[in-house]
């Protein structure tokens, strides 16, 4: 048993540092282009190509940001931080989801502005620069992708180079339609579509990330049904006092008190094996208290009051 969590944690290790290796090389890759395109952005008079460079440096700090809580969240859990450092990766992606909504609200007022009065677009500099920034932001979408379904803080630093992928794309057809038309005005209409793009995306990752920092039971987990096979396990008379979080986007937990009949330790050890066993291969949940209790100690309510048994204990200490 010790030898294969000696190889679990060296296997984590390593998908760590493979992972910090990705993304700095797209911390450079990122920031290098940043640069390009904002420069090519003002000689070409183009904001949807300086929006895009806008978005590409939100990206920088994103990605420094992931990479600094891939590091610490690897830290062992201490007497300070009893659940480790798992939730830098939230906090991280809750940072990354709030700049997001700032750029896109400048986006749309510097949008606003070039609808009003159009410039003259350099369509050969917004079609050129935009192809590049189009396989400068996919291949490092790619290097990031990896894990990100399983990861809120490395899926919102893959979201923001996303964003960039498809608002390229974009630019580049905005670009090649002015040069045969002349319309000026898609320019920023282009730089609107990217805003809203931003914002959907920001939006879903702050709607994650709110869930999990409130600790809101994760939305694939149905508590009724959960009971419900907890119930099936024989032993199990009640359960009361449930609750289910996540920690982080892959990492959950749950607490519980059991009813069962007055029975031995031992009898008590395998109601917990055959819970524990549901609660992980059905619900994907690593991390679980369970507390037995014999039938009628306490009240059967499914979900704890925590404010009001706290008031209801200090109300006891007064009286007595």
């Amino acid at each position: 048993m010790k030898e294969q969590h000696s190889h679990s944690h060296s296997h984590f290790g390593d998908l760590t540092k493979q992972t910090t290796k990705r993304i700095s090389i797209s911390l450079f890759l990122t920031l290098a282009f940043v640069g390009f395109e904002a420069l090519a952005g003002i000689w070409g008079n183009s904001l949807a190509l300086l929006s895009d460079a806008g978005h590409n440096l939100t990206d920088v700090i994103a990605l420094g940001l992931s990479w600094y809580a891939i590091r610490v969240s690897t830290q062992p859990a201490d007497d300070k931080k009893t659940f480790g450092y798992h939730r830098a990766g939230i906090l991280t992606a809750l940072l990354n989801s709030t700049t997001l909504i700032f750029v896109a609200g400048y986006i749309f007022y510097e949008a606003y502005q070039r609808f009003i009065s159009p410039p003259e677009v350099n369509s050969g500099i917004l079609i050129g620069v935009g192809i590049v920034a189009f396989l400068i932001n996919a291949g490092t979408a790619w290097l990031v992708q990896r894990g990100s379904e399983h990861d809120l803080n490395l899926r919102s630093a893959f979201v923001h180079l996303m964003g960039d992928v498809f608002s390229t794309i974009g630019a580049v057809i905005a670009g090649i339609i002015i040069a045969f038309t002349g319309l000026n005005w898609l320019d920023p209409l282009v730089s609107v579509l990217i805003g809203v793009l931003i914002l959907w995306n920001a939006w879903g990752i702050l709607k994650d990330t709110i869930d999990i920092l409130l600790e809101s039971t994760p939305r694939d987990v149905d508590t009724k049904k959960l009971v419900e096979n907890l119930l099936k396990v024989e032993g199990v008379k009640g359960v009361h006092d449930l609750h289910v979080w996540s920690i982080t986007q892959s990492l959950r937990a749950l607490s519980a008190h059991i009813l069962t009949d007055d029975v031995s330790i031992s009898n008590g050890a395998i109601i917990q094996k055959e819970i524990n066993e549901i609660i992980s291969h059905q619900y994907n949940i690593g991390h679980a208290t369970i507390q037995l209790e014999c039938v009628g100690c306490e009240p059967d309510l499914l979900y704890c009051d925590i404010v009001e048994s706290h008031n209801h204990e200090h109300s006891h200490e007064s009286t007595s």
